[in-house]
């Protein structure tokens, strides 16, 4: 990517710039929710969840401390449950390896459940104001725009060079633009622009050979799963406190019958409890499955 390319996205994606609560703090702990409540939800959804998340949680130790059940509770709304799940435990390890902080360095950040390379890149870019490749699917768009027009099919193997070299080292003022290009104001600059690219062109990330249509939540198992969760939550607040496998049948057949689909029997229901249990978002006691 030219240099005069380079200034022409910034200035654009400043141009568009997001107002967003989470770019007024470059706290870590903060910045790491917010990327990983981002992530495949819209920042509608996100704005107001995080700030209620930072105000019962509102550190890496309160986080660790926290019962499961109380994490998965502030996280309903925003899907995909185990990002919840991974950022308690992701939490539970700062602590125990680093202090109770969030590790600046890629590979202790990698190394933490739920955080992967973008994550981790964008951790350290908002946070620490540190380059790297955060190939995310906002970022990922003005790359295929601008670098590949018309070309279906772009590897990330291909992009992640271009991605690597655009990112500043360092701060450096850029003419006609109030905030020099950091790491930092640099994503947030491309962030932007991908957000305007998607809503206003047919999907640029869409020619990207890694992507795949979500697949449709109402009906899904996935939805069933998400159910049962909600089901175990509001149970902690009455006798006895659980739920038997028939409660979790009787729960998901009124919701599936209502939508013109089919009871689900006991066999299913204990099917997705087990799963539940495996993957640590309840706990069995007796007859009961508990949050």
């Amino acid at each position: 990517m030219s240099d005069e390319l380079r200034v022409r996205i910034y200035l654009r994606g400043r141009e568009l710039y997001r107002d967003l609560p989470w770019r007024h703090t470059q706290d870590p702990y903060q910045i790491w929710v917010s990327e990983a409540m981002l992530q495949q939800t819209q920042v509608s959804r996100v704005d107001g969840r995080w700030q209620s998340w930072l105000e019962r949680f509102p550190s890496v130790v309160a986080l660790a401390q926290a019962s499961s059940a109380d994490v998965l509770d502030e996280w309903q709304g925003l899907g995909y449950n185990r990002r919840a799940l991974a950022l308690w435990r992701a939490a539970q390890q700062m602590v125990e390896l680093h202090g109770g902080e969030v590790p600046r360095e890629a590979r202790e950040l990698v190394a933490l459940p739920g955080i992967g390379p973008a994550t981790a890149a964008g951790i350290r870019a908002f946070a620490f104001d540190a380059p790297g490749v955060y190939l995310e699917t906002n970022v990922r768009s003005v790359f295929l725009h601008e670098l590949y027009p018309g070309e279906e099919g772009v590897p990330d193997r291909a992009l992640v060079p271009a991605v690597e070299a655009a990112c500043p080292a360092a701060a450096a003022n850029v003419a006609g633009c109030d905030v020099p290009m950091t790491p930092r104001s640099w994503y947030y600059a491309l962030l932007d622009y991908g957000a305007y690219l998607k809503q206003t062109l047919p999907n640029p990330s869409r020619r990207s050979s890694g992507h795949t249509r979500q697949s449709k939540f109402e009906g899904s198992h996935r939805q069933k799963r998400a159910g049962v969760v909600r089901m175990l939550l509001a149970a902690r607040t009455s006798e006895p406190g659980g739920l038997t496998v028939a409660d979790v049948s009787r729960g998901l057949t009124e919701v599936e019958l209502a939508a013109g689909r089919e009871a689900i029997d006991e066999a299913h229901a204990r099917v997705i409890l087990d799963e539940l249990v495996s993957e640590g978002f309840c706990r069995k006691a007796g007859k009961l499955w508990l949050a």
